[in-house]
């Protein structure tokens, strides 16, 4: 079977070096046990690589990337090369690669010092020309250099990269975001979405849409999410502030309990309604929670979103105000057995409740439990007399019955 130790002797045999680059090397120092690895190839031509290794399929469009088959998997092998902008967006370049690019040069073409870090193999030694180990024990997203901006959604990567590791961004990379702005809104918004994605399940996802803001791009990459900034609400049940910091701080609290991204998107969203509530209303937002869907359908319109994170987050949208104050029993088998066809589980939906009301409720803390008994109820244990409503009907008294007895043996309230 073919090795990385044979692939690293063949290349240096044919007067080329080996190196580690990107996340695989920056997640070493950070601690973390590296999932992929990305090589760098330099000193040899496209020609020459591709004769040593017959199994390498090229895939690079613009720039030369193999993926060859070694240690039982397929592993992606690039060219050291450089970059030059031509144009606008992440298109707007062009590629050089040479035998004689040399790593330095290839690290400085990367978005933040923390990946522009390289390890040489077989001999182990750190390549880090742009200090990006200090800047990691420092817990500092740094831009590399001058060309961060020349890809505008590098400024959205910095932010997730922020809030992946609960890193700070220096002034200067805040300053460079800044100049994105005009570009980003040329992009593509898939090209947003995947960076928010991967944001939502960092450390602390607030980090992300907060330097957003403060970047003054926001508006421009999530305008739901802008229109939140300085709704108010009444101060006596939302002393923290806007619908923004609310919204962020709820999502923050599940995100502690959960690492569903369901969950943690559908709590960011869960108050996308107040984004458009006439001045004229403030503080208060009545109707958010249809206006809320509303706001979501717009949403996808834009930046198409997975269909189970669409479902999820209309139901917590739809639901969030109600839940709390639902006191009649009928109402919550109702709910309770609604929960599972919006994607979430029951606990996940209960953070969101939890993050947002303040209140534990016992019917979902104690969901799980309570859904597992009354799905035992169906339709075939009706009487025989009984069809169409009248079982539907018949289902949900005995499932009220499941409800009042647990109840009354397990919680009280």
């Amino acid at each position: 079977m073919f090795s990385e130790k044979d692939f690293i002797n063949l290349i240096r045999q044919n007067g080329g070096r080996v190196f580690l680059v990107g996340g695989c090397v920056r997640d070493e120092f950070l601690g973390k046990i590296p999932h992929d690895k990305d090589y760098v190839v330099t000193g040899l031509s496209e020609e020459k690589l591709s004769s040593l290794f017959s199994n390498a399929k090229k895939t690079g469009g613009r720039f030369p990337v193999f993926r060859i088959y070694m240690d039982g998997g397929s592993v992606e092998v690039a060219l050291a090369r450089c970059e030059k902008k031509t144009g606008s967006g992440y298109r707007g370049f062009d590629s050089f690669f040479s035998p004689k690019v040399t790593i330095e040069e290839d690290l400085y073409r990367r978005d933040t010092t923390m990946n522009s870090i390289a390890k040489e193999l077989p001999f182990g030694n750190i390549i880090d020309p742009y200090n990006g180990v200090q800047d990691i024990k420092n817990g500092v997203i740094r831009a590399t250099s001058k060309h961060f901006f020349e890809d505008p959604v590098r400024s959205l990567r910095a932010a997730r990269q922020a809030a992946e590791h609960n890193f700070t961004i220096e002034e200067n990379t805040l300053s460079m975001m800044k100049k994105c702005r005009e570009e980003l809104k040329n992009e593509p918004t898939e090209r947003f979405f995947a960076e928010m994605e991967k944001a939502l399940k960092g450390k602390k996802p607030s980090i992300f849409f907060e330097i957003m803001e403060k970047t003054d791009l926001l508006d421009v990459t999530f305008k739901e999410i802008f229109d939140l900034i300085g709704k108010t609400q009444p101060k006596e049940f939302h002393p923290e502030g806007d619908a923004f910091i609310h919204s962020l701080i709820v999502l923050d609290k599940v995100s502690a309990k959960t690492d569903s991204i369901l969950a943690r998107f559908s709590a960011l969203v869960h108050d996308l309604g107040k984004g458009k509530t006439p001045i004229e209303m403030l503080p208060h937002h009545y109707g958010h929670e249809k206006i809320g869907l509303d706001a979501l359908i717009e949403w996808d319109a834009k930046m198409t979103l997975p269909h189970k994170w669409k479902n999820a987050a209309a139901f917590v949208i739809k639901e969030h105000m109600r839940t709390p104050r639902i006191t009649k029993i009928g109402k919550i088998v109702t709910l309770l057995m609604s929960i599972e066809k919006s994607f979430l589980s029951v606990e996940e939906f209960s953070h969101i409740i939890e993050a947002d009301s303040g209140k534990v409720l016992p019917f979902l803390k104690y969901g799980k439990e309570l859904i597992a008994e009354m799905k035992k109820i169906s339709g075939k244990d009706a009487p025989q007399n009984l069809n169409g409503i009248e079982i539907k009907n018949w289902i949900q008294q005995e499932r009220i019955k499941v409800y009042k007895k647990f109840k009354n043996t397990v919680y009280r309230g």
